[in-house]
């Protein structure tokens, strides 16, 4: 007895040097430390310098646009469109749409992730009480002073249990929570630049679609008043039945290209209305044409290297990485010896009243090590399959910043094409409009037909949709440049972020 109580003393400071020493070893953590992928180095995104000013026309939307390197982006870029009523939709949508809802639980739900994995850092306490009544042999000595068969006991105690993170493999689990919790706050600003543009293109679709449906309701209207002069000519004998039919031919044509126009704008209208969080049968107060909107006159440009700080789907790639490099290092420190410190301490009584009383309590410390010795293979192949993710998520990554890169390059060929194609739409409707003043001044002095000038009427119709079609490009395309370069999520305060732990 003396002899166990001399070493007793030796062996609590033997598991307090251990503890110690695991703790110590616990600031390291094993697997990869995650480094950023370097940023592209291409300085253009086009063999040759691309134009940084587009081509310009005279009407409304035409003016030549500045490309300017390096201008920041607002959070709210859709106010450079000076339309009032879309600021309002947007503001309207942002506080009721369903999809940035679920993306902002999304992103909460993920930062509880990460605070209850950070809670395995600390030791777990457990409180009890057991109340039992129980009956033993009497051939047996009883537990109870009383010696009696027939009794009751009550245990209350804490149980205390501690794995020291030796190895480092919660950092790494934590290290590859908070990397997921933020990728999904970059799916957060993903899904509020798509729903974002998605409406201001709507917007400028509805526009284009109301010009069009304007220009066809016209040019149906032509179509008719030359049907109606040839059944009056048919009926003088001046006009063939093959005239007529024909005629009357294009006329049926051309309704036929209304209801679909129409059609579009119903959905149009149904879905900026889904994404304003409403019904279809709500009403949105909000009409757009292409003569309220405005188009910015500086359009802005990032180089590639500073475009995948602005990408939130590259941020998302890149988050994605860092938590597959970390769970290499969980499934690292999973094949190592771990080590488990229970302790527990409480009191056992006959009674409850009895719990405090000298003689109930006690209590145990112990430590136990594990580590695996065969698990055929398990493991080893979670290693390998960890390690495998991450290879693929540095594939990903790569696939990701090539596209962004593409996605800017593209937009930037659109923006200076579509610029050079809303010119020549503008000197063919002048041209157009040109010839059917000069077909009204023939008319007037007798040396065309009615049907001459009608018709001239119709190709300045005709002329007309192309136009505004090619008017909703540009706008377009300065839309999707915003949305390529990332839309300016880092200058906005309009959405209240849930924060980090």
């Amino acid at each position: 007895m003396h002899a166990l109580q001399k070493i007793t003393p030796w062996r609590a400071g033997d598991t307090l040097l251990g503890l110690g020493i695991g703790l110590l070893l616990s600031a390291c953590a094993v697997g990869p430390d995650y480094r950023r992928p370097a940023a592209p180095a291409a300085h253009d995104y086009a063999p040759t310098a691309l134009p940084q000013t587009t081509a310009a026309a005279s009407g409304p939307g035409g003016d030549a646009q500045q490309i300017v390197q390096g201008m920041d982006i607002p959070g709210q870029w859709w106010t450079l469109f000076h339309s009032a009523p879309l600021n309002a939709l947007i503001d309207d949508a942002l506080k009721h749409n369903a999809d940035t809802e679920a993306a902002q639980a999304a992103l909460q739900a993920a930062w509880e992730n990460v605070r209850a994995q950070r809670g395995a850092y600390f030791p777990s306490v457990d409180a009890s009480v057991n109340p039992t009544r129980q009956k033993t042999g009497s051939v047996l000595s009883s537990n109870v002073a009383s010696n009696s068969t027939l009794y009751n006991l009550t245990t209350a105690q804490l149980s205390i249990s501690y794995s020291p993170d030796l190895w480092g493999g919660n950092r790494r689990q934590v290290e590859s929570l908070v990397a997921q919790a933020n990728a999904q706050r970059f799916q957060l600003e993903a899904t509020y630049l798509t729903l974002t543009t998605n409406l201001v293109n709507g917007a400028i679709q509805e526009a284009s679609l109301r010009a069009q449906i304007g220009a066809t309701r016209g040019i149906i209207a032509d179509q008719a008043k030359i049907m109606a002069t040839l059944q009056r000519q048919q009926a003088l004998g001046d006009a063939p039945e093959a005239a007529v039919a024909a005629q009357q031919a294009a006329l049926e044509q051309s309704r036929a290209t209304l209801p679909p126009l129409e059609k579009q704008l119903a959905q149009q209208r149904d879905l900026l209305a889904a994404l304003s969080g409403r019904m279809p049968n709500e009403s949105i107060d909000a009409r757009f044409t292409l003569d309220a909107l405005q188009l910015p006159a500086e359009l802005p440009l990032s180089l590639p290297a500073r475009l995948v700080e602005q990408r939130p789907d590259v941020r998302m790639a890149d988050e994605q990485l860092h938590a597959a490099s970390a769970q290499v290092g969980v499934a690292i420190a999973n094949r190592l010896p771990d080590v488990q410190i229970t302790a527990n301490i409480g009191s056992a009584a006959g009674s409850a009243s009895s719990l405090l009383g000298a003689g109930t309590g006690f209590w145990n410390i112990g430590a136990a090590i594990t580590a695996p010795l065969f698990d055929g293979g398990m493991l080893k192949h979670k290693q390998r399959a960890a390690e495998a993710t991450y290879r693929q998520s540095a594939a990903q990554y790569r696939s990701t910043v090539i596209d962004a890169v593409q996605n800017v390059a593209d937009v930037l060929h659109a923006v200076q094409s579509d610029a050079a194609a809303l010119a020549s739409a503008e000197l063919a409707d002048r041209a157009a409009a040109r010839s059917l003043a000069i077909a009204r001044q023939q008319l007037a002095l007798g040396d065309i037909s009615e049907v001459a000038m009608l018709n001239a009427e119709q190709a300045w119709r005709q002329a007309e949709i192309s136009l505004a079609q090619a008017r909703a490009s540009r706008y377009a395309d300065t839309v999707a440049l915003f949305q390529a370069l990332g839309g300016g999520w880092w200058n906005r305060h309009d959405v209240a972020q849930t924060p980090s732990p």
